[in-house]
């Protein structure tokens, strides 16, 4: 059967957000999908590395009921997993979006809005001991399918989800189109995208830089408890 009216999907901007994060699931559902970058307005919203965005639709006039809600990580995440306008907006689409979704970090912004506790689902390596903070249980893998719940790790790891956000709405032919038109089929000139095949050294330097981040966010999470955010599922 050929769907007569294209998915709605809500992908949430913030002010530092990873613009891999975002981009790479948006060139996997903007040709089949309705697409919303929604922020709390329509000014022009700056990624962690300086690239700047421009959001086509505010919390207000966003689609109320949506096929998808994605949020994506970055250097950013803490401020915004604190601001209970952008907590009331994420817990108020998830609860009737057919999916709630997200990549790297976007995990735990999920988990600060009670949209993971669980739930299984993943996030960049180096934050995975932080979506316990949230109620989530840490699955390994680069896409994690739970019930309606669709998490992709680290950066890159988003256009292996938006394809498999594809599949689940309009069919594996759909995505797999999506992914030849893309041509995706990678061959990275290293082996170090994992913890695991970089080493001991590499690993420290990388979670280095994203240690500030990680203890942000159990700020984030302690704070949240103790006003009652986060508990719900």
């Amino acid at each position: 059967m050929i769907a007569t009216t294209r998915p709605k999907v809500a992908m949430l901007l913030y002010p530092g957000l990873t613009l891999l994060d975002l981009v790479a699931p948006h060139a996997a559902f903007a040709g089949a999908m309705e697409t919303h970058l929604v922020w709390k307005t329509t000014d022009p919203v700056q990624s962690d590395s300086g690239v700047v965005l421009h959001p086509t639709t505010t919390f207000e006039d966003c689609p109320a009921d949506l096929d998808v809600l994605f949020v994506p990580g970055g250097m950013g995440q803490a401020p915004v997993a604190a601001d209970e306008d952008v907590l009331k907006f994420l817990a108020d689409r998830g609860a009737r979006a057919q999916y709630v979704t997200s990549v790297c970090g976007g995990s735990l912004i999920l988990g600060a809005a009670g949209l993971l506790r669980g739930y299984r689902a993943t996030s960049h390596w180096s934050g995975v001991e932080v979506l316990a903070r949230f109620g989530a249980e840490y699955a390994e893998g680069r896409v994690v399918v739970d019930r309606n719940r669709i998490t992709g790790g680290g950066v890159t790891a988003g256009l292996d989800f938006g394809l498999v956000v594809l599949a689940q709405l309009l069919g594996e032919e759909v995505a797999k189109v999506t992914q030849l038109m893309l041509e995706y089929a990678p061959e990275p000139p290293f082996d170090a995208g994992t913890p695991e095949t970089a080493g001991p050294e590499l690993t420290a330097m990388a979670r280095a830089g994203n240690g500030q981040v990680n203890d942000e966010m159990i700020a984030v999470a302690e704070e949240l408890a103790a006003k009652g955010w986060g508990r719900a599922a």
